[in-house]
């Protein structure tokens, strides 16, 4: 069974085509910077040559279109019909108080997807737009919606809820939902069977565009830096991280901005971008390098606030085993890492700087010998995870 898995993100689209339940991948690919001119599509299948380009790719569904046109090209394609693909599975980043179960795509579960544009802008839009797409492409193939939220149900009261009136907290679902739960438990598991036990305490860093980091014990989520939306926890691309609610309202109070003018600018032009005017480690890196002061400050600051979460979380699971770097920037900042390996031997985590100096497409250890705490770069594969738990559904 064929199953096309399509994983959009605010700025990106994964994908892959994986036989289940055999797991072999038929193709992958993706499309980079979407929405600037520097935009990059990559289609690689696994018994061709893969193809490259570089063109303006304004938005998730032209992106959509040219990845369909790749899959059932005559010379360059994967698949003779649209017959071949019998399940597609989305990746949904926000599942609300609705959706804690993997579910068939249906009327109902897409105005439930809609419903919480407001509390993810950047990411259910796309997802919607991803599955509308994908309806229009292939009417007769089941879609599944994977959400991101999942993960994260197990975390206890005491974490996922807000210090607020219980009549914001219970009757309108105010609370801390998770995100990035599909590359989270995907990387979490991996992690444990290379320990070879569940018995274990991690922290797990998905560093990218977004980034988030979660605390797993014994296999389950225990906290996460997101919460209601998004937009709280670490430093991102684009989006504020942590902040005192008073400014929020000092904006609006004192400064004159509107309620959608706090909303863009915190989602859309805060972040690594609002300080430096890049949103992309690898520029960040470069600049940097050649003597950017405001890039050097920008990633010290976002090592900075990492820490705090890794020693936080530590404390709050009274141990750590290992810390497990992934996604984008995670898997491939050599840069990043050391910075937020760095001053960390108090926790017994002290990083080998030679082992460090890899982009690995396999789980690898990096961390020193004297060092008390694994560290690990585990290439997320949350494609492998949709596909699983969509071919577990059906």
């Amino acid at each position: 069974m064929n199953i096309l898995i399509i994983n959009s993100g605010s700025s990106s689209l994964k994908y892959q085509i994986i036989e289940m339940p055999s797991e072999k991948v038929v193709c992958n690919g993706l499309i980079e910077r979407i929405g600037q001119q520097n935009s990059k599509f990559v289609y690689n299948p696994i018994n061709g040559e893969e193809v490259e380009i570089e063109e303006t790719i304004a938005d998730h569904k032209q992106g959509l279109s040219i990845l369909v046109s790749y899959l059932f090209d005559e010379k360059l394609g994967v698949l003779k019909s649209k017959k071949d693909i019998k399940i597609i599975g989305h990746r949904v980043v926000h599942g609300g108080n609705k959706f804690s179960k993997t579910r068939i795509v249906t009327p109902e579960v897409k105005a439930g997807i809609k419903e919480l544009f407001s509390l993810a802008p950047l990411h259910n839009p796309a997802h919607l737009l991803g599955i509308e797409v994908c309806e229009e492409l292939f009417p007769e193939t089941k879609q599944i919606v994977v959400f991101d939220t999942a993960f994260h149900q197990t975390m206890p009261s005491k974490a996922y809820k807000y210090a607020l009136p219980k009549k914001l907290t219970e009757e309108k679902k105010i609370r801390v939902y998770g995100f990035h739960g599909t590359s989270h438990k995907y990387v979490s598991e991996k992690a444990n069977e290379f320990l070879g036990t569940t018995n274990t305490k991690l922290i797990t860093l998905h560093i990218g565009n977004g980034a988030s980091v979660s605390a797993v014990e014994n296999g389950k989520c225990v906290d996460h830096s997101m919460g209601f939306s998004p937009t709280t926890g670490l430093v991102m691309g684009t989006r504020i991280g942590d902040i005192d609610p008073s400014v929020v309202l000092h904006l609006i109070k004192n400064l004159g901005y509107s309620v959608d003018e706090v909303s863009d600018l915190l989602i859309k032009k805060s972040g690594m971008l609002g300080m430096t005017g890049y949103s992309d480690f690898r520029d960040l890196v470069y600049q940097s390098q050649n003597g950017n002061t405001d890039c050097t400050e920008a990633l010290e600051l976002y090592a900075y606030r990492v820490k705090k979460y890794i020693g936080s979380y530590t404390a709050a699971m009274n141990g750590l085993d290992a810390l497990v770097f992934t996604a984008g920037a995670g898997e491939n900042s050599i840069e990043l890492r050391k910075l937020i390996c760095e001053n960390l031997s108090f926790l017994g985590i002290e990083l080998d700087e030679d082992l460090n100096n890899v982009r690995p497409k396999e789980l690898i250890e990096i961390q020193a010998k004297n060092s008390k705490v694994k560290i690990l770069i585990i290439p997320t594969n949350e494609e492998l995870e949709i596909a699983k738990q969509c071919f577990e559904l059906i």
